[in-house]
């Protein structure tokens, strides 16, 4: 049967069977770079969370650096309690637009959290996500073994102006982060404040935001201030107790047993007492 091709008729069945072959074409490709793509993907956060280490390497060599420093991961809640699961599976970003939507409750959201070891000093690997000025932006904040001061950081974004909210990937934003803290002396959670740009911020919980990129160092400061406060509860879990320690030997001779704890009596002294 033959068709004209100046109908209608010829235009729409031409146009159906472009659409499905082109559609089919896209598709194979698809699935044949999905690996590759994944893969890219995956190093890249290994990339990621190495740099809030201040550990550089290249997307090949990140898994195996990867493997060498990260010695546990764990999945927290909101108060701070570990969960089952698998941490680095988890993504953030998604989980977040979903909790944005109103499709993830707050008491269903996880948390990640990678701990390493680097010459010698534990350090937990905390990752962000947020909101900027055009889309989301994210992050990851290494915490020292202190549960409170900041060794390294990295932030990136999908779309922030370059020259001004993209400049939040930059060395010249990351590395004021290194040596604050999230809590002050006593453990009281403080956050990090990040104030509007040009200040020169000494606060110790603070750092200076991007002169021109407003919105974007507000959505970096909401960022951290959300997840820290969640992550800190955490962190506080993982803090080793202080050993206590006595004060120096009574002197004296006599010694008391009671449940268990060894009581040294001064008896010279208590003798004195008595005779007075």
């Amino acid at each position: 049967m033959a068709f004209d091709k100046n109908s209608n008729q010829f235009t729409f069945i031409f146009a159906t069977v472009l659409v499905v072959v082109v559609g089919s074409l896209l598709a194979v490709t698809y699935l044949a770079l999905k690996p590759a793509y994944d893969e890219n993907v995956r190093r890249e956060k290994m990339q990621n969370i190495l740099a809030s280490l201040k550990v550089e390497v290249d997307r090949d060599a990140a898994p195996a650096k990867y493997a060498e420093l990260i010695t546990e991961t764990a999945l927290v809640d909101g108060a701070g309690k570990e969960l089952e699961g698998d941490a680095f599976s988890l993504d953030v970003l998604k989980q977040y637009k979903d909790w944005k939507a109103g499709v993830v409750k707050d008491e269903e959201l996880k948390y990640p959290v990678y701990k390493a070891t680097l010459d010698g000093q534990t350090l937990f690997v905390l990752p962000l996500v947020g909101t900027g000025l055009w889309g989301p932006i994210w992050g990851y904040v290494s915490i020292k073994d202190d549960g409170r001061t900041i060794f390294g950081s990295t932030f990136d974004h999908k779309g922030e102006t370059p020259g001004l909210g993209a400049e939040i990937s930059t060395p010249i934003f990351e590395q004021p982060f290194e040596g604050k803290t999230i809590a002050d002396e006593t453990g009281a959670f403080k956050g990090i404040t990040v104030y509007k740009g040009g200040t020169q911020t000494a606060d110790p919980h603070g750092v200076d935001g991007i002169s021109g990129g407003t919105i974007t160092s507000q959505g970096v400061d909401e960022m951290l201030k959300r997840l820290l406060a969640i992550y800190d509860k955490y962190l506080k879990t993982q803090l080793v107790a202080v050993p206590v320690t006595t004060g120096p030997a009574i002197l004296g001779t006599d010694s008391l047993s009671l449940d268990s704890m060894s009581i040294t009596v001064d008896t010279t002294h208590t003798a004195s007492l008595n005779n007075r």
